[in-house]
């Protein structure tokens, strides 16, 4: 678990750039005019993309379980404020498609508008890259706000027992 804000800084900024390494390959695969190529390679990306966001900061539901259980309490609690679906959470296919769907309409706009050539082309990797980077983003800034409050609340938790 995340125990400074050096550390979560250093930790969102990583989070970041691996979002923009897998947006960069959706748009690459949302490129290939091929039907449900782009769909299968973005529910693979995505789901490999917030099970590595958990663990970055520690809030894979392996990395919670070994908690104690006052922290694992503490943790749950915050998440669950904090309204989040994905932090601490098993990742399966349906949460991803359930992701992909919020982005349903580019999804379908990206479909149609790749078989024109070139310019379609284009336009469905870009609107691949831009959905995909707006959902990965989301998740960091989910995780780093969960990762945020728990951090304060240990720093909170010190001041009291000093």
């Amino acid at each position: 678990m995340i125990t400074s804000f050096s550390e979560l800084e250093r930790v969102k900024k990583e989070a970041k750039k691996m979002v923009k390494k897998r947006a960069s390959l959706s748009g690459a695969a949302a490129a290939i005019p091929l039907p449900g190529v782009d769909i299968g390679a973005d529910i693979t990306i995505m789901l490999e993309l917030i099970n590595s966001i958990n663990k970055k900061f520690g809030l894979s539901p392996e990395q919670i379980e070994e908690l104690d259980l006052e922290t694992k309490r503490m943790l749950l609690v915050i998440i669950t404020s904090l309204g989040s679906e994905l932090a601490g959470q098993v990742i399966t296919k349906q949460l991803v498609t359930q992701l992909l769907k919020k982005v349903g309409t580019k999804v379908a706009t990206k479909s149609i508008a790749k078989f024109v050539p070139i310019i379609g082309q284009a336009t469905a990797a870009g609107i691949s890259f831009a959905s995909m980077k707006y959902l990965g983003d989301s998740h960091v800034e989910e995780c780093y706000a969960v990762s945020k409050k728990f951090v304060n609340n240990q720093k909170a938790k010190e001041k009291v027992t000093i």
